[in-house]
């Protein structure tokens, strides 16, 4: 492929071109190849989450969706590793099926959520690069799933708990090493590399191969863009080095410069002060000090 053909990258377009109407099909042609039904977005949500803060420079990126079936659709890319992950996953999920739902509210207005959640930073020991978790009540004892009965409107409707209760997807780009086959393969090959074959036929993919062109952006943001992923670069180096000197020597008796050292780099490239204290051993007070 050549230069002239250059993609922009997953986690730059949804900081700021995914979130266009007229960009809704890319969205969509990944939702429908992931959740393996057709997704339309009907508008993007704003919330406290997926706001764009000056501090929060490449790290993490949230869209918020709502689809047709009134679901909501929580898409965070986040680019290096953070303390707690799974369980700020869980936080966000709540929040928005809270923010959703209004004070006096019947409990039928709660609305079924989707995480997924794109990771370029190795999380966990798993062998695939695709996880989902959903919950389901299955008998101890039979091992049958469990169908709930309600009322709407004086109908009788059977509903499975996986339909009310949020659903997460774990991918795990740097996992993904196969030649790309499946519409779901060519998408994580994007997601991870920013390749996509022309004449694909993977849903939103040929459209996002058209949108989604480096040199149709100014040359203003493709400066930013270009930063972004020299940051991003420098970000990973950076604990790369933090792992060799912060663990393994920088606890050393004697290394406490080449500890404080390595902090004041991770600060200068946007980590949180929990990522540093755990990737360095130097305190709050010490990395906030330098």
């Amino acid at each position: 492929m050549g230069d002239n053909n250059k993609i922009i990258r997953f986690d730059w377009a949804a900081k700021r071109l995914l979130r266009n109407k007229a960009n809704f099909g890319v969205l969509e042609g990944f939702l429908t190849v992931l959740l393996d039904e057709k997704i339309t977005i009907v508008e993007i949500l704003e919330s406290e989450g997926n706001q764009i803060h000056a501090d929060d420079k490449f790290n993490r990126v949230d869209i918020k969706a709502r689809n047709s079936k009134d679901e909501i659709v929580i898409i965070e890319i986040q680019n290096t590793r953070e303390s707690w992950y799974l369980e700020r996953i869980l936080y966000g999920v709540a929040k928005t099926i809270t923010e959703h739902i209004s004070l006096g509210d019947k409990y039928n207005t709660v609305k079924k959520v989707y995480s997924i959640n794109i990771l370029y930073f190795d999380l966990g020991i798993g062998l695939d690069y695709l996880y989902h978790g959903q919950n389901s009540f299955v008998g101890v004892h039979t091992g049958d799933k469990l169908i709930v009965n309600t009322r709407d409107e004086d109908v009788l409707i059977q509903k499975k708990p996986e339909e009310i209760f949020p659903e997460y997807f774990l991918i795990r780009v740097n996992e993904f090493n196969k030649v790309a086959v499946t519409p779901l393969e060519e998408w994580v090959a994007y997601l991870k590399d920013g390749v996509i074959t022309p004449g694909t036929s993977a849903p939103g993919l040929e459209e996002a191969r058209q949108k989604l062109q480096y040199y149709s952006m100014s040359e203003e943001e493709r400066h930013a863009y270009d930063e972004h992923m020299n940051a991003i670069m420098i970000q990973n180096d950076v604990i790369s080095t933090a792992h060799l000197e912060g663990r393994e020597e920088g606890r050393k008796e004697g290394r406490e410069e080449g500890r404080k050292e390595v902090a004041r780099k991770m600060k200068l490239t946007g980590l949180s002060i929990e990522m540093i204290e755990e990737m360095t051993g130097l305190t709050k007070n010490e990395i906030e000090n330098l």
